[in-house]
């Protein structure tokens, strides 16, 4: 029921959206905590058979915010809007009768369904491991210390500030280079001649590290000094360019907060790899569809396809 729950997942997020700060909130005052016999409250029956509030939780975790999803279903009762509870029981409701009349159409014996289902339950299981295994290890403690141990040697990327006016031909970039040279100023001559977007800030591309711009253009632009004009024109994939270098500096060590989510995403994929091969370790493995000797299994395969253009210098 793929589009019932993209379609209802849109309509039911914008509501659900302010009771994510609710997460942590606690029942109203005069209400009793949730129980062990109220937290799962019956909510419909389907041909005789019980809809209980934690399978409508269940059939939710793709529309629920992240915050709510571990949260009692007594007390998710309680901080749920009415109508977005209604719509959340009838879209229960509404699976558990097509599920039923799959059955009874007898689409679970059906041998393409059930290798399907056995796919999805091997890939919840292979989730399900790597969850439990990576999670002990990519903790905020563990994140911390990666990125106290690596910003000990880390430092600051080079940075440059520039001004660039770009042209169609080498003649017009050599006549910019002239006035400029001639006395007008840079920003007014790219506000005039340039074909770049930029140009009605003066063609100020703000700062940027070298692996930000074309080859050329940074090859250029980082081998001059602050207050320079380029002595000749610089051809790229997109023009001639005529540049005006700044400023110099390095860039500031980014801090834990703006690293946090880098650092625990390279975390999490060395961790991945990590269960992965010690699983592989683990296992004993025949092979039965090597290739001859010699061969490949891309033998035949078409190459890539060829990179499209570099992107063009633009104001950061």
């Amino acid at each position: 029921m793929r589009f019932h729950s993209i379609a209802l997942a849109a309509a039911l997020l914008p509501t659900l959206a302010p009771f994510g700060a609710l997460a942590q909130a606690q029942p109203p005052q005069g209400q009793p905590p949730a129980t062990a016999t109220t937290e799962d409250p019956l909510v419909a029956r389907v041909d005789g058979q019980p809809v209980r509030l934690s399978d409508v939780m269940a059939t939710a975790q793709d529309v629920l915010p992240a915050e709510m999803r571990d949260m009692p279903p007594a007390l998710l009762l309680q901080i749920i809007p009415p109508e977005v509870r209604r719509q959340l029981v009838e879209r229960t409701i509404t699976e558990r009768i097509l599920t039923g009349a799959a059955r009874a159409a007898g689409l679970d014996r059906d041998e393409e369904v059930r290798r399907r289902i056995r796919r999805a339950e091997e890939q919840e299981l292979q989730q399900a491991f790597l969850s439990r295994e990576v999670a002990a290890q990519v903790t905020d403690a563990a994140i911390r210390a990666r990125y106290d141990q690596e910003n000990s040697r880390r430092q600051g990327e080079e940075e440059v500030r520039a001004r660039h006016i770009l042209l169609r031909s080498e003649t017009e970039a050599r006549a910019a280079i002239a006035a400029v040279r001639g006395g007008e100023d840079f920003a007014a001559a790219a506000r005039r001649l340039s074909t770049d977007p930029g140009s009605r800030d003066g063609g100020d591309l703000g700062f940027f590290k070298r692996a930000d711009m074309v080859p050329e253009f940074a090859e250029a632009a980082f081998a001059m000094k602050p207050g320079e004009v380029s002595a000749a024109p610089v051809k790229s994939a997109f023009g001639w360019h005529v540049i005006k270098l700044e400023e110099r500096r390095t860039a500031p060590v980014p801090g834990f907060e703006e690293s946090r989510q880098q650092i625990r995403q390279k975390m999490l994929e060395e961790q991945v790899d990590a269960v992965v091969q010690r699983a592989r370790a683990g296992a004993k493995v025949e092979r039965l569809d090597q290739a001859p000797a010699g061969g490949s299994l891309l033998d035949g395969a078409a190459p890539p396809a060829q990179p499209g253009p570099a992107p063009q210098p633009q104001r950061r």
